[in-house]
């Protein structure tokens, strides 16, 4: 009898000792992702022709980094990418871009017991060519658009500068900056904050976070502007002249955090 119980404890023993060890490798693997795609030191390239003026970004789970460019001869997208990925159990990770249309696909396959990867890409746009991204996981930086631009990550940071043409910017989760002189911007955030910095007199800015401070700086001059604040929780503090009958249009919104509109420094 004392052998049988000897012997079941053994075997449980090891049960436990394998499963503890497998959830320890689970939570190790989940964790502490150490690939970073700027540690590619021979990054890929590739051009892609672009069929209109128009463009369409379409990521699921990458660092991005958009130009507006000098239009080559072609007028091609041309596109560099940096990546780093591991897989210790399961399939070997997997990098793919595609142009469908004026639809640029860029994926990346990273699933495992232990799996870790990390991808960046640079996307050139040739002048004059309108430009929408979708990105599901990732920061978004992106500068020099005369024509209209759209930014939307369920995930990530978005980051616009020197940039004229009207922005729509979006974070489901992150912080949302421009430092522009775009005529019309609307900026929202679910969770993050927004920053505002604008070069030009605005025809309209909108903006609004989810949890987090608005920030809008305004150009010095003689302009008056029709401002709406709220705040769920936080301060207000307006400093730029004001008229309810301007043109110029400007909404600062927050669930929770201070509102700020003043002038550029």
């Amino acid at each position: 009898m004392t052998r049988t119980r000897t012997r079941g404890r053994t075997r449980a023993t090891r049960a436990l000792t394998a499963t503890t060890a497998l959830a320890l490798l689970l939570l190790g693997a989940t964790a502490c992702g150490t690939a970073s795609a700027g540690d590619d030191k021979h990054p890929d390239h590739r051009a892609f022709a672009l069929p209109g003026r128009t463009l369409t970004i379409d990521s699921d789970d990458s660092a991005l980094e958009i130009v507006a460019a000098d239009s080559n001869p072609a007028g091609k997208i041309e596109v560099t990418r940096w990546w780093q990925g591991s897989v210790a159990i399961g399939s070997d990770p997997k990098v793919t871009w595609a142009m469908d249309g004026d639809r640029l696909k860029l994926r990346m396959k990273c699933s495992g017991v232990i799996a870790d990867c990390s991808v960046k890409h640079r996307i050139e746009v040739p002048r004059g060519v309108a430009v929408k991204v979708e990105d599901g996981d990732g920061s978004v930086r992106a500068r020099g658009f005369t024509d209209a631009l759209s930014v939307r990550t369920h995930d990530g940071s978005v980051h616009v500068t020197d940039s004229t043409g009207p922005l729509t910017l979006h974070s489901g989760d992150g912080s949302v900056h421009a430092e522009v002189s775009s005529r019309q911007v609307h900026a929202t955030t679910g969770d993050g904050s927004v920053h505002l910095e604008l070069g030009a007199v605005p025809d309209l800015v909108e903006s609004r976070s989810g949890d987090g401070s608005v920030t809008i700086a305004l150009p010095k001059g003689a302009a008056k502007y029709r401002v709406t604040t709220k705040t769920g929780d936080g301060g207000v503090d307006v400093s730029v002249p004001r008229d309810s009958s301007s043109s110029h249009v400007v909404t600062a919104h927050t669930g929770d955090g201070k509102v700020t509109v003043r002038n550029a420094n």
